[in-house]
């Protein structure tokens, strides 16, 4: 019986065989080795490129980083700040009196403040020195009233100009922009303090010039007392006819 079941499972093994046989000329034999190799090149490369794409992207971003450190501050207020203090300078120059110019002021202070007068002034020319150091006096003090009220109407515009700069320092896209906003901040503060010396400026020459009038007006008074007073000979009392005889 044996025999007889092995006999149909051997022929169809034998038909098997005779088919795998028949179709192995249609495939195609692979390299397993140089399959592997293939595949860990492609890898490899797929692995640079991606790389490579990685490195563009940091370079591009840093080339826009330095784009944006290098990009400008398109806003300036130099030219608000030279025009208020334009204003300033201004009304100094306009101030009457005493010139603030060395040599000129040396000249008008030695006729107005001598350390003696001469005997050939007269009362008339005394008198007018002091009306002349009058209006110096007074003149210095209404310099310096306009220089306060210029000052006091710069600082609206003061106040303006660091909105609008703190403004620009917040909002800076890059390095540049950051310091240009910060320089014309520090331009902003050197303005405040050129007012402030204009206004010390003009406040002190005006208490100069009261004081200066003071000091010569007692040297007046004295040179008027010397004057009424004499040349210190007593005065001797002689005898007036009235009536000839």
């Amino acid at each position: 019986m044996k025999p007889a079941l092995h006999a149909p499972l051997a022929q169809a093994l034998v038909a098997l065989l005779v088919s795998l046989t028949g179709s192995a000329n249609a495939l195609t034999v692979i390299d397993p080795t140089n399959l592997i190799q293939n595949t860990l090149t492609a890898v490899r490369t797929l692995e640079m490129t991606s790389n490579q794409l990685s490195q563009l992207q940091n370079e591009t971003q840093m080339l826009l980083n330095q784009a944006r450190n290098l990009a400008t501050l398109d806003f300036n207020v130099i030219n608000r700040l030279r025009l208020s203090i334009a204003n300033s300078e201004r009304l100094l120059a306009e101030a009457q009196g005493l010139a603030y110019e060395v040599t000129r002021l040396d000249q008008e202070f030695a006729r107005l403040y001598p350390d003696q007068y001469a005997t050939t002034t007269t009362g008339a020319q005394l008198a007018q020195q002091a009306l002349e150091r009058w209006n110096h006096e007074r003149n210095g003090l209404h310099t310096a009233l306009r220089i306060q009220a210029q000052v006091a109407r710069n600082l609206g515009t003061d106040e303006a100009v660091l909105s609008d700069l703190v403004t620009q320092s917040q909002s800076a896209v890059g390095s540049l922009q950051a310091s240009q906003a910060t320089n014309q901040l520090l331009a902003l503060q050197a303005k405040q303090a050129i007012q402030a010396q204009q206004l010390d400026l003009s406040q002190n020459r005006a208490v100069a010039l009261e004081h200066a009038r003071q000091v010569a007006a007692e040297h007046e008074a004295r040179e008027q007392r010397r004057r009424f007073m004499g040349n210190g000979i007593q005065y001797t009392p002689r005898p007036v006819r009235l009536f000839a005889r």
